[in-house]
């Protein structure tokens, strides 16, 4: 098998100008770990440490409010439900756990559970909606850690649904942005309770400690997180007009510096890096050669909108090469992988994207078979 390249430009409508590539300068941050992610084009534009294991705190309860809103959908739970507080719930937390102040047989609606899991970030909620969810504790772990080997988290173990301390609860800012991500674009409906500055329950007022939402007009999400260990965490998230960025602070020494630091990576995005979409979906951006097939070509894109997300005036300094594995044999099934669209920027590596095909090519007849093995073996020879 070859590799074979194509080299094309990028099919879309550029200024017959382009700026001198420039050095970004990027935030100077205390944070341990950090990551900015567009959530658009899914790219990363800044990180550091960003696959060192940490203590991800509370932060991993977004993966227990993921699980909940996937038993909403299922119809295990309802938001109206009225759940039974476990013992579990109030009696093994310690002190200085985050909790909604719920009492052992008090019945609470799956909402103000979520509410109190999100805005308060109350292990008691956790608790209460783990058990219920999955039968126990170690039922919903096990649930967590399936969860996030499904959506790549491949530097992820979860031990606690309320994120209590263990050595081996442990995540990466690479893992804990796709769980965010997956949030927003799976559960939409419910991401309004992220945005929320407080919450009363039982005559008991708590604020969000996402002090991003006070600061950034724009933040809406998501959640904070801190242990002696940790120290103090936030994922972040902000929208301006459509584009949506993330943003993960991890290992500062106060909430006020996480929410700075969050709103600097924010605002170093916004206001450096343009998005476009590159190609729509199921756009034919190229032919590829099939050998002992019905048809001697296959259409090549992507089967959703490319957005590409670009350091600012350096559009037209984008070019791009698809590359497959050559000779491609039929069968070709329309979906099927092919190749990768490599990105670059003034002639440096910037992205890669998987390629699909878009349309088939069934096997070929015999003879057509043995045709077009003569034509390989002869390309063989040459090379």
């Amino acid at each position: 098998m070859k590799l074979i390249a194509l080299i094309f430009s990028l099919l879309w409508s550029v200024p017959s100008w382009a700026a001198l590539p420039f050095a970004l300068s990027a935030p100077e941050l205390t944070a341990k770990s950090y990551l900015l992610y567009d959530y658009n084009s899914g790219q990363v534009l800044l990180a550091r440490n960003a696959d060192t294991h940490i203590d991800p705190a509370s932060l991993s309860k977004l993966m227990t409010a993921y699980l909940a809103f996937d038993a909403i959908k299922h119809n295990t739970v309802t938001l109206t439900q009225e759940l039974a507080v476990p013992d579990r719930a109030t009696s093994k937390l310690a002190m200085g756990e985050s909790r909604m102040l719920l009492r052992t047989g008090q019945t609470v609606s799956v909402q103000d559970l979520l509410r109190g899991l999100i805005v308060q970030s109350a292990s008691d909620a956790a608790i209460t909606l783990a058990v219920h969810i999955a039968g126990s504790e170690l039922g919903f772990v096990d649930m967590m850690n399936k969860e996030a080997a499904r959506l790549g988290m491949k530097n992820t173990h979860f031990t606690s649904p309320a994120a209590l301390a263990d050595p081996q609860h442990y995540s990466t800012a690479t893992d804990l942005v796709r769980l965010a991500a997956a949030i927003i674009r799976d559960y939409p409906q419910h991401y309004a309770m992220f945005s929320e500055r407080e919450f009363t329950f039982n005559q008991v007022t708590q604020a969000n400690r996402n002090k991003l939402l006070w600061i950034d007009p724009f933040a809406d999400g998501l959640k904070t997180g801190q242990t002696e260990t940790a120290g103090f965490c936030l994922i972040g998230s902000a929208k301006r007009d459509k584009r949506r960025l993330i943003s993960v602070i991890l290992g500062t020494e106060s909430d006020i510096v996480r929410a700075n630091e969050s709103q600097k990576l924010l605002n170093y995005g916004f206001q450096n890096f343009d998005i476009a979409r590159v190609y729509r979906k199921d756009q034919a951006i190229a032919k590829v050669r099939v050998w002992k097939g019905t048809e001697s070509e296959v259409d090549v894109g992507f089967t959703k909108d490319l957005y590409l997300t670009f350091p600012k005036g350096q559009q037209a300094l984008l070019t791009a090469k698809i590359e497959t594995l050559q000779p491609l044999l039929a069968p070709i099934s329309a979906g099927q992988p092919l190749g990768t669209l490599k990105l670059f920027l003034s002639g440096k590596p910037y992205a890669e994207f998987p390629l699909t095909a878009l349309s088939s090519s069934a096997v070929a007849n015999v003879f057509a078979r043995g045709w077009d093995s003569i034509h390989l073996l002869i390309r063989e020879l040459r090379d």
